[in-house]
């Protein structure tokens, strides 16, 4: 049993009484108390005391006699609190090693929440003309996590990566490299990422303000590289595909990994949009405009808004054309017209594939399932009505939330940390953008943290290895940049600074790395290896109990965060944690236990502690180093 678990069964026991009196349901919660309110703590007094016109202590007091805990030997007690509330104590000599035991069980935490059901998490999809900045950085994690938390919850997950090969963005970079002579080779052997997005794009769009030509000449390249038969069409493929690459290594350093790239020239060329187009007209979704502003175009009705073209009047598709289709294919809508590829291995060994218009591919099976039952598509907030309007339509085809969106604020610079990259914002915060050139690429920042890690870390511990060195700077920068883009909501705009998202005390992921490396040298020092028999009753102090309990609570987070597509709540729970693992540290001197019995008993929850925040911090792509 574990926490979630105990929680429901209170919560049954509680309306089997209320069933008993016939009374009639009302919508309780059983959750963990605070402290005073016991272990665990319930408000049901409080919801009947208008229905039963008495006071929510009256009630309290009735209900607590009528409980009976024989078949819940977990539970000690319920008492009827002064405020009103029913309290629930644990009887932590029965509970300590049935969490001890459970902790140490793969797949700890899981949970049956999806029942395997097929989902489709879309992130990243950044356009592939630059290097990914720490802006971009925030989509990538998020959809990552989210990934992660739904397998933990026991969803079949498919991780897609959408490659806008076909927009302007790919035609300015060509428009560098055809017209302005830039080089197709970067000069000094810089990342060919880079070099397009920090030179050849900024670049070219800075001469579009001074040469209107060149701008005229933009749009002639755009429409040769929609003609998969031009060769400048086949040039924007050779320029994008190396482009992708790059930044396929700069994720893969973060511990990020797709099933499937999806290219947005391929579903312009698969017809895709003509199919549903068509079904878009049959079934009354979109309306034709014969008179009015929109007169002659294909429109989305929207109530209390504008509604949104689709097709303007002289029969050119707008850009949300391209996502309908895009998202009708994720929900299995329509007729798959992709073959699929090995597109490379990557660095976790796993397989990457592609979608291809090509039948001859190079492994068996080349056609693949990709679609979901439901999708979940990472998007800035910059887009909230258009991906509500193709939320609207794919619920008038699927169920209402089959299509959802999952947005996000943006990520800006800290004045320091901008200083510390060498630009300049007179002492501002940065607001990145790629156009203007106002931005620092994720390498950059993995690059830097990594190197103050290292020297941090070789200044404390002179008896680390260069390799030790290396490996706890990698873990410690990759873990700092994962947690920072998370740990807010989703609806704040996350200021990123380099110094202290570094720091060893306070909400980072430094300090919960650094809890974790506590534990392995208090197993290190030990002179036996914990033996999980027996004894856990002995640990009965405050802090033992609070560990403990903060362990078993790790399905309830879990549970949450699946529901909720919310990273935060894990992120949340780790560093509480390790804020009591930190407590417990500090008060319960493990090494000094009187007993031999009282050492094992405290040796073993550390371990439990430790393989808890692994799998808390797994969930989080973030590794959990033994020094630090």
């Amino acid at each position: 049993m574990v926490f979630l678990e105990l929680l429901e069964n209170i919560q049954k026991k509680t309306t089997e009484i209320l069933d008993s009196q016939n009374l009639e349901h009302v919508p309780f919660s059983v959750e963990s108390a605070k402290p005073g309110f016991g272990d665990i703590t319930c408000n049901v007094s409080f919801l009947l005391s208008k229905q039963l016109k008495k006071s929510p202590q009256d009630i309290s007091r009735e209900l607590s006699s009528q409980y009976n805990f024989d078949d819940l030997p977990e539970i000690k007690n319920v008492e009827s609190h002064s405020s009103g509330y029913l309290n629930f104590n644990i009887d932590y000599e029965k509970f300590n090693g049935m969490i001890i035991s459970s902790s140490l069980e793969d797949g700890y935490g899981s949970l049956d929440i999806g029942n395997n059901e097929k989902v489709v998490v879309e992130h990243t999809s950044v356009n592939p003309n630059k290097a990914l900045h720490v802006g971009h950085i925030r989509n990538v994690i998020l959809g990552d996590i989210v990934s992660r938390i739904l397998r933990k919850g026991n969803f079949d997950v498919n991780v897609l990566n959408y490659v806008d090969d076909s927009g302007l963005q790919v035609a300015d970079i060509i428009v560098g490299f055809t017209e302005l002579g830039f080089s197709q080779e970067p000069p000094n052997s810089e990342k060919f990422d880079h070099y397009c997005g920090d030179t050849v794009y900024v670049k070219t769009t800075e001469k579009y303000e001074t040469d209107k030509q060149l701008e005229k000449k933009r749009h002639e390249i755009l429409k040769q590289i929609e003609d998969s038969s031009s060769e400048i069409s086949k040039m924007a493929q050779t320029i994008t595909r190396r482009v992708l690459d790059e930044q396929l290594k700069t994720v893969w350093n973060l511990g990020v990994f797709y099933d499937c790239l999806n290219f947005e020239s391929q579903i312009i060329h698969s017809k895709l949009w003509e199919k549903i187009f068509e079904k878009l007209k049959s079934d009354n979704q979109i309306k034709y405009e014969e008179s009015g502003d929109n007169s002659g175009c294909w429109v989305i009705p929207a109530e209390g808004e504008d509604d949104k073209i689709l097709v303007r009047s002289n029969g050119v598709a707008t850009y949300i054309a391209k996502d309908i289709p895009y998202a009708a294919w994720k929900l299995g809508l329509v007729d798959d017209p992709f073959f699929y590829k090995i597109h490379s291995t990557q660095k976790n060994s796993q397989t990457l594939y592609e979608t291809t218009l090509d039948e001859i591919c190079d492994h068996e099976d080349d056609k693949l399932n990709l679609s979901g039952n439901k999708v979940i598509t990472v998007i800035d907030n910059r887009q909230i009505r258009l991906q509500k309007i193709v939320s609207g339509l794919m619920a008038k085809f699927k169920e209402e939330g089959a299509y959802t969106h999952l947005g996000y604020e943006s990520v800006t610079l800290s004045a320091d940390t901008v200083k510390s990259l060498g630009l300049s914002t007179e002492g501002e915060s940065a607001q990145m953008s790629g156009r203007k050139g106002l931005y620092v690429n994720a390498d950059t920042v993995l690059e830097n943290l990594t190197k103050r890690v290292y020297d941090e870390s070789k200044s404390r511990n002179d008896d680390l290895s260069e390799t030790e060195l290396e490996k706890i700077a990698k873990t410690v920068a990759v873990g700092t940049i994962r947690y920072e883009m998370i740990k807010p909501d989703l609806d704040k705009i996350i200021t990123f600074d380099l110094k202290n998202s570094l720091r060893l005390e306070g909400d980072t992921c430094s300090y919960i790395q650094y809890s974790y490396a506590r534990a392995s040298r208090i197993l290190e020092k030990a002179e036996s290896k914990p033996n999980f028999d027996s004894g856990f009753e002995l640990l009965s102090s405050e802090y033992e109990k609070n560990l403990i309990k903060k362990i078993a609570m790790f399905d309830v987070h879990i549970n949450d965060s699946v529901k909720n597509l919310s990273p935060k709540v894990i992120a949340k729970y780790s560093y509480d944690l390790a804020v009591t693992f930190s407590s417990f540290y500090e008060h319960v001197k493990v090494l000094k236990s009187k007993t031999p019995e009282l050492l094992n008993a405290r040796l073993c929850l550390v371990v439990s502690f430790q393989k808890t925040l692994e799998s808390s911090l797994g969930l989080l792509g973030i590794d959990a180093p033994e020094k630090m």
